[in-house]
This record gives C-alpha cells, structure tokens and sequence, in this order.
C-alpha cells in the first residue's frame, strides 16, 4: 500500500490516505508523481507527498500535525516541548537529557528538565 500526506499552505499535515500500489506503479516502479495526480483530481486538492511506514524516504512516517520540509525533504512530527532540540539525521526531537536505560518508565518534566519515574502501582 502506498500513502499519501495532504498538506495544508504551509506544509502541516491534515491527513494520510492509502492507495493500492497498482495505481502508482509503471514496470515495477512506483511513481509518487502518479499518486499525486490521482489524490489531486480525486479529491480536487494540489498538496500531497508520499510518506513511508519503513522510513525508506523523507525519514518518518507522515502523521497528523507533522510537518513536512521541503529542504531536508522529511516529515518531522510536532515538537513536544520547548526545550527538546530537532536531531538533524533523524528528524525527530531529542529531550536535552537522555531517556533513562534502566527498565522503568519515565515521563519528561518540562518544569525540571528531566525524567520522572511513572509508578504504576497503586
């Protein structure tokens, strides 16, 4: 399956659709340009890029809210708090300390700046 991201003027993602990759597919090759044309005269709407499940291209897979830039050619999802920074090889945001490795599960404290333990017990 082939999908699709439509973008919104300034490159926000509203949705991703699917397509059978029959349709954007000549001699065993997709074309994202046919899926394009298809998604546009479908639903009389100009703005899509293909996204991938794999990360095979533009680095993550499209969601609602993500952004697409046209200059690293990625989908970078939205930042989830102001003092993360964006990893420039992945696209993704880093927290300005690492998540802990030791087993438990933490949540990011934006007022401390760090990793605090979520206690599952009651």
């Amino acid at each position: 399956m082939a999908h699709f991201a439509k973008l919104d003027e300034n490159n926000f993602v509203l949705e991703v659709l699917v397509l059978d990759n029959y349709m954007i597919t000549v001699n065993g090759v997709e074309i994202e340009q046919k899926g394009i044309d298809f998604m546009s005269n479908l639903l009389n709407y100009p703005l899509w890029k293909q996204t991938s499940y794999n990360g095979k291209f533009r680095k993550n897979y499209a969601g609602i809210g993500y952004y697409y830039d046209s200059i690293k050619d990625a989908f970078i999802p939205p930042k989830p708090f102001p003092s993360w920074t964006l990893n420039e090889q992945s696209c993704l945001w880093q927290s300005p300390i690492p998540y802990p490795n030791d087993g438990k599960m933490y949540q990011w404290n934006e007022e401390t700046g760090n990793w605090e333990e979520i206690n599952l017990t009651r």
